[in-house]
């Protein structure tokens, strides 16, 4: 079997920082592949700028003057993470065998691609990159993380655990994950539907090599929420479950009222009925509030808009 194509699919959302550090880290292990025989020499770097407001596009066209290893799209607008690497991923699926997708900031232990290339070789179509240990997160990281990940499956969302978006596919994977249309995108959750052959490679996360991160803690909490709203109805379950709970409840309280007036043993009080009145309708709000995060993502989904428009590339 002859060596694949690889294509390294990279978002990057203003990283002029750290690029111009880690794209000498991707196109070192990239040389090293390529002189091992593990992949073919026209392999390449994607680079997908995510609608970047810093010099981060003009680094990306200056790389692939250099090298024609490197390669960059850029996208119309930001998008988000998840649109950026899905951009990348279909972009490059006629044009190699097998991609892998990591982020720009050197966090991820890059010499791991190899191992996922040789599960590659071994057969899989989908090789999970996971995180071993967490050792450099603060306590609050990791309870956050973990925390994350245990939430997503408990509410029926299938993803692997402490994995990201460092995963190899190959171009057969991504010719059927291109038939999945929706706009709302958790890639970790969707990517475990396709199916396939797959198997999981450890490594240890570093520290960002520089530059800030982009995913405080309020976008973590709202990939959740996307995560779990995009991949499962379980929520409305729980909603239909706790209505009819709190139903059951009142019916016994109007029972309850009803009795004590007949036996003339009913107290009149303000207090108790503000609470109830107070506790049902906040019960009631959140509720509505769910249901119409599920109804907004059902406009966004009819509406068909695209979801990225590329405006320019290097090649």
């Amino acid at each position: 079997m002859s060596a694949p194509v690889l294509y390294i699919v990279i978002p990057c959302y203003n990283e002029e920082k750290v690029l111009p550090i880690t794209s000498k880290l991707f196109l070192d292990e990239l040389h090293t592949l390529i002189h091992k025989d593990k992949v073919d020499d026209s392999s390449k770097i994607l680079f997908v700028n995510d609608g970047s407001k810093d010099n981060t596009w003009n680094i990306i066209k200056e790389l692939s003057k250099i090298d024609n290893h490197f390669s960059g799209i850029c996208l119309s607008r930001n998008r988000g993470h998840q649109n950026a690497v899905l951009a990348g991923l279909l972009d490059s699926k006629d044009r190699c065998d097998i991609t892998i997708s990591i982020d720009c900031d050197g966090q991820d232990d890059i010499s791991a691609m190899e191992n996922m290339i040789d599960q590659y070789m071994s057969g899989n179509e989908v090789v999970y990159g996971v995180r071993s240990k967490r050792d450099t997160d603060t306590f609050f990281k990791r309870f956050t993380a973990e925390s994350f990940y245990k939430l997503l499956n408990a509410m029926g969302a299938e993803v692997v655990y402490n994995h990201a978006d460092y995963r190899l596919m190959s171009s057969r994977v991504l010719n059927e994950f291109a038939k999945f249309g929706e706009v709302n995108l958790f890639l970790r959750g969707m990517v475990p539907l396709v199916g396939f052959k797959s198997a999981t490679v450890y490594y240890e996360r570093h520290e960002r090599i520089a530059g800030e991160s982009h995913y405080p803690l309020s976008k973590m909490l709202a990939l959740a929420f996307d995560g779990i709203t995009s991949l499962s109805v379980k929520p409305l379950s729980l909603i239909t479950g706790f209505g009819f709970l709190v139903s059951c409840l009142s019916f016994i309280g109007v029972i309850y009222a009803i009795v004590s007036y007949i036996i003339g043993d009913a107290v009149s009080g303000w207090a108790s009925m503000t609470c109830i009145v107070c506790m049902l309708g906040g019960i009631q709000l959140v509720c509505l509030g769910v249901i119409g995060q599920y109804i907004g993502k059902i406009y966004m989904e009819v509406k068909r808009r695209p979801r990225y428009i590329i405006s320019e590339r290097t090649f």
